[in-house]
This record gives C-alpha cells, structure tokens and sequence, in this order.
C-alpha cells in the first residue's frame, strides 16, 4: 500500500505539471460545481473510522474523464485493544527520505505500546484522483496529505523487545501526535486516512461508494522510551462504505 501511496502521488505532481483541461461543453467551469460532500465510514474488527469531507474535483485530458481533486476531511477513530508499534523510520529502517518504502525493517528496533481503548480525531487536506465512465462510475483514490490531529491521554502498556527489567511492561501516557504530515512509509508523521473506491451515481448529485481504507493512526508518550522514542503507529486496513452528495449539479 506504501508503494500505492508512492506511485498515486507521483501522478498528481505530474498532473499538475503536464495535463491541461480542454474545452468539454458538458463541463461547467464555475466554482462551484464539482463539489463533492461524503460520510463514509470503515471498520474492521478492532476499530472503525467515521469520515466527513469535502473535495473540489478539477477536470482534465481531452474527454474530461480524470479529475484531480484537493480538499478537506475530518475523520475520527476508535478503537479497542491496539498494538501500536515504534514509529520513526530513523529508528525502524535506521534511515530516512524516500529511500525507506524499499528498505529493511530492523525488528530488533521494533517496540510496542499496547493499548485498551484509543479515539484519535483528525483534519487534513487530501489529494485526491478519479477516473470517470461514462458519467455514471468513479474509480477512485484519494490520501490524506497534512493537517492536525487531537484527541484525549490515554494509558498504554509498554512492551520492550529487549525485555528491560525497569520499563517492560510499564504503564506509559500518551496523546495523538498533534502534527500529520504524509511522508512516504515510515517517514509519515500523524494520523493519515487513505481510500480507494468505486462509486456509482445514482443521478446527478447522489452516489454511494465503496471499497477499502488505508488508515494510520499515531500516539506520542510523555517519556521517551527505548531508542530515545515517543511515537507510536498503528496501520489498519479497513473496509469501507460511504455516500457522496453534490448540491450544484444539474
């Protein structure tokens, strides 16, 4: 999924720089238009993801059929019995930058915060890209790229894969990592939501979508613990349903 992420967002900046929207007389160019309001949610059996957004979808090629999209979403996770495990790329491949999505994961490094209840709430700008058929199907992939993340303290418990005697199984606090930014692998900070779906429209302004869920989810404890670290990730893989809502098309 790393290399998804990786690939997707190579896209969009090549978009971005190459692609020029051509006249389509079946596209509005108002603002206002191409506006898509969603609620999905996803689950799976340790924890699910409600998620409000919105994005503003930007035509282009010669039949208007890919769209690249920006826009805001908010998403709120809940979970129950969580293992969340060392964080830092620095400290899990023992290196950074891009060169991490194809490196070694050093195991020995790898520690885990044990958590019984977790509610981390988030707001990100998201990238988003869709592809349309015949006006009717999206195929879809959008991730969430920076924002901010809230949330209250919880207690965790410390597993050392060195069984220290003084910290294995300590009782350690924590709150969501207040700063998500989208990094690529385990250069990635914070809580990030990505999705990718089918969406089908029923007419002009209402769809349903569905598909799967790519959701990260990140505490920092008050003490820094073995390896100097204080950031905790846990990565779930959901299913996902939703329903997208677009007031301005006629």
């Amino acid at each position: 999924m790393d290399f998804n992420r990786m690939l997707l967002l190579a896209a969009f900046i090549i978009a971005l720089g190459n692609i020029k929207a051509q006249e389509n007389p079946e596209f509005k160019k108002g603002f206002k238009y191409n506006n898509n309001f969603d609620l999905s949610l996803a689950a799976n059996s340790d924890q699910f993801v409600g998620a409000l957004s919105w994005v503003h979808f930007i035509p282009t090629g010669k039949k208007q059929k890919f769209k690249i999209g920006y826009g805001l979403r908010f998403n709120s996770q809940f979970g129950s019995q969580l293992n969340f495990v060392t964080a830092p790329a620095i400290i899990t491949s023992k290196q950074e930058g891009p060169q991490v999505l194809f490196s070694e994961t050093f195991n020995e490094n790898v520690d885990t915060l044990f958590v019984s209840k977790s509610q981390v709430n988030s707001l990100n700008a998201s990238i988003n890209l869709q592809y349309t058929f015949k006006n009717k199907l999206d195929i879809g992939f959008n991730i969430d790229a920076v924002g901010f993340s809230f949330g209250k303290e919880i207690s965790g418990t410390y597993i050392d894969n060195q069984s220290s005697v003084l910290l294995n199984g300590s009782q350690q606090m924590a709150k969501p990592t207040a700063l998500n930014a989208l990094l690529v692998s385990d250069n990635d900070i914070g809580s990030l939501n990505s999705e990718l779906y089918v969406r089908y429209w029923f007419n002009k302004k209402l769809a349903i979508k569905a598909g799967a869920s790519f959701y990260f989810t990140e505490y920092t404890t008050t003490n820094k613990l073995r390896l100097e670290n204080d950031r905790w990730r846990n990565k779930s893989l959901m299913g996902m349903i939703g329903v997208t809502f677009n007031p301005f098309n006629e």
